[in-house]
């Protein structure tokens, strides 16, 4: 049977564009330079430095990426966007993920880690190149008065992406739903303004953990998720850990990164 969380939601292809061009397939994270002291270093942009079709460099080619399949076709001047929350990982995150990553391979041996977390607040749109900066423009505007807010995301859950082709373990929020809903809200709006698809009616917000290619949320579900959720419930301090204070939006186009920050 299909979980509740199968049904209400299907994870989207935001997660393959992050890897795809975040370079998961690179062996691990690059840093870039950062914006100011102090500031999370952010994921070099897979276009090099002077490339005049950034978005050009990613290959079609499904073999040099885990066999991930596109969701839409790469375009010249067609620029993959996405609207999330960045989840900047401690140790101790890093800590729980590794067993849960290690028991859920008991079930699922070719789960793998994901190298960065987001909570995704927009699917994976398609931006003309000349849209980019109006699009930002208007999210800046609709995103400034908002406040730095809490959420609780604790809740193990199997996802899958519309097309089936993949499968996600996640940590669903529990508490800060609301305000997740009213930003999603502003984004929607900007959204609607260029006629692009605004985010999932109901949607289950989260951070993805893991992932694999194919449906294997079967193998997942019941047993291996509530084995998940006692690892997630009995880890020291977890009630402090997985509760997260947003300090900033990101929009990622193509290889461009634009920060909003929360009041």
């Amino acid at each position: 049977a299909m979980s509740a969380a199968l049904v209400g939601y299907s994870s989207s292809e935001e997660e393959q564009e992050e890897e795809e061009e975040g370079g998961s397939r690179y062996g691990g994270a690059r840093g870039a330079p950062g914006t100011s002291a102090g500031r999370p270093r952010l994921p070099a942009p897979a276009g090099l430095p002077g490339d005049p079709d950034p978005e050009e460099a990613v290959s079609d080619d499904s073999s040099r990426h885990g066999g991930r399949v596109r969701g839409f076709p790469h375009e010249r001047g067609n620029w993959a966007t996405h609207v999330y929350l960045p989840y900047i990982a401690q140790e101790e995150f890093l800590e729980l993920l590794e067993l849960l990553v290690s028991r859920a391979r008991t079930y699922v041996p070719s789960l793998a880690a994901m190298e960065e977390f987001h909570l995704s607040l927009s699917q994976c749109v398609v931006l003309r190149y000349h849209w980019i900066e109006p699009f930002v423009r208007s999210l800046r505007e609709r995103l400034a008065a908002f406040h730095r807010f809490f959420c609780m995301a604790d809740q193990v859950k199997v996802y899958t992406n519309q097309n089936k082709t993949r499968t996600f373990i996640g940590l669903e929020v529990s508490a800060g739903h609301f305000q997740l809903l009213e930003l999603v809200s502003e984004v929607d709006g900007v959204l609607e303004e260029f006629d692009l698809p605004t985010f999932y009616k109901d949607p289950s917000f989260h951070i993805s953990l893991a992932w694999c290619v194919g449906d294997l949320s079967g193998r997942l579900e019941g047993q291996c998720l509530r084995e998940l959720q006692d690892i997630v419930d009995g880890f020291e301090d977890s009630a402090f850990l997985l509760r997260i204070q947003w300090e900033q939006i990101r929009c990622k186009s193509g290889n461009k990164y634009f920060s909003f920050p929360l009041r």
